[in-house]
């Protein structure tokens, strides 16, 4: 599915005083207060402090807003999942990488998931976003079912629900964990890890 989602969105000089990361921060948030649908031109300007045309200088349309904060968090698990640890070698370790990586980037880029999460298809480029989801989906289910074949999983648990539970646990981060908290990426990570290895490991 190629598309200006599926590469990064080449980033724009912005002009003195504005940052265009920082803009797409506050986008981000009325996309997310709002929905992609109901968030005007006005609106974000408005969030913004800035004019519409201000606004245009740093982003060609909404749509590319979109596309751009979307790839924040695509690219980030698309790494993860095509890096070589994660594409080679015994499938628990490669799980482990995955949910390693899927929760640092759960945590880095928040407010981009929690996007991406609320997303409805209702552009092309939201359901171009979420084909890029489910594709994680499959991947991480194929480490399952091989994991199932390894013996590394327990019979008794269909790889499917073992995909959806992963998935589930990771993607609750956008509702309760904050930059400085009391846990780090890595002690949640650690964390999942062994709760899902606790549930996971075949019975002795």
């Amino acid at each position: 599915m190629e598309s200006r989602t599926n590469g990064a969105v080449a980033p724009r000089r912005g002009r003195p005083g504005y940052d265009q990361e920082q803009m797409l921060e506050v986008i981000v948030k009325v996309f997310t207060d709002h929905g992609y649908d109901a968030a005007t031109l006005e609106l974000i300007a408005k969030r913004l402090g800035l004019s519409k045309s201000a606004v245009y200088h740093h982003f060609d349309s909404k749509q590319a807003m979109l596309e751009m904060a979307l790839e924040r968090v695509l690219g980030a698990l698309e790494s993860v999942f095509s890096a070589r640890a994660a594409t080679e070698g015994a499938a628990a370790d490669r799980i482990r990488f995955v949910v390693t990586g899927a929760v640092r980037v759960a945590c880095e880029e928040r407010p981009y998931l929690l996007l991406l999460l609320r997303l409805h298809g209702n552009s092309e480029v939201e359901l171009q976003a979420m084909e890029r989801r489910r594709a994680f989906d499959q991947k991480l289910r194929h480490l399952f079912d091989q994991s199932l074949e390894e013996q590394t999983l327990r019979e008794d648990l269909d790889p499917g629900l073992a995909e959806r539970f992963t998935f589930g646990l990771i993607n609750s981060l956008v509702e309760w964990y904050r930059p400085g908290g009391r846990f780090s990426a890595e002690e949640i990570a650690d964390s999942v890890l062994r709760f899902l290895n606790d549930g996971l490991r075949p019975k002795a």
